[in-house]
């Protein structure tokens, strides 16, 4: 049976979490350069799609980053790897671009997706912490993530290396949504539910008022 830490120890354990994905996400900012830079021009440029895909936790995160990219005025969308080579890859058209996501870049199945959907589209971005990887030698534009050793728990769940890759596209939806002139009143006008839609008058006003 196993025997409860106590309370204190339960904290500390939490503190230290906390501080890892803390780091993790401010060593997002290592990521940033020329690269990104290039990342965000050939967004902003993309005439078709955005296909954001990833495995497991990245695929978490690639969900996410898609829903935030078409809020910020970059058509974008989520799809699994498993999903993909099952017949989704049929959704990609010439014009479109795909980024992937995975901090060690030797998924299998993710490997294998990116090779055959980067003959469909236009551009590979990969989002990965091993430059030198599988993945991210098949990619047009590569953001390497430079994490702390301790980002992970255990060194094996994707904790804070998940939100690093988060924060960093955090970054990139913003710089896209600047770029394409993508006003706060057009980020308001696409989202009128829930408590976006509900407070937009009062955040159109704040807005003004700088």
């Amino acid at each position: 049976m196993a025997v409860r830490p106590d309370d204190a120890a339960i904290l500390e354990d939490a503190r230290r979490v906390i501080a890892a994905d803390a780091a993790a996400v401010a060593a997002a900012a290592t990521a940033l350069g020329d690269p990104f830079v290039r990342c965000c021009d050939t967004l902003v440029r993309c005439t078709g799609k955005v296909l954001v895909t990833g495995s497991g936790t990245s695929g978490a995160i690639a969900g996410r980053a898609a829903h935030l990219l078409s809020v910020g005025g970059t058509p974008a969308f989520h799809l699994s790897p498993n999903d993909g080579l099952h017949g989704g890859l049929g959704v990609l058209r010439p014009d479109d671009i795909v980024i992937a996501l995975s901090k060690g870049g030797s998924s299998q199945e993710l490997n294998e997706f990116c090779r055959r959907a980067r003959a469909l589209a236009s551009c590979l971005i990969v989002i990965t912490a091993a430059p030198q990887s599988e993945l991210a030698l098949s990619a047009d534009h590569v953001l390497t993530l430079t994490l702390p050793p301790d980002s992970d728990l255990g060194g094996v769940i994707a904790t804070g290396s998940s939100l690093a890759a988060a924060a960093l596209l955090d970054a990139l939806v913003d710089a896209c949504r600047i770029a394409r002139g993508y006003g706060w009143d057009q980020v308001l006008d696409t989202h009128p539910a829930g408590a976006v839609g509900r407070d937009a008058a009062e955040a159109r006003q704040r807005l003004q008022n700088g």
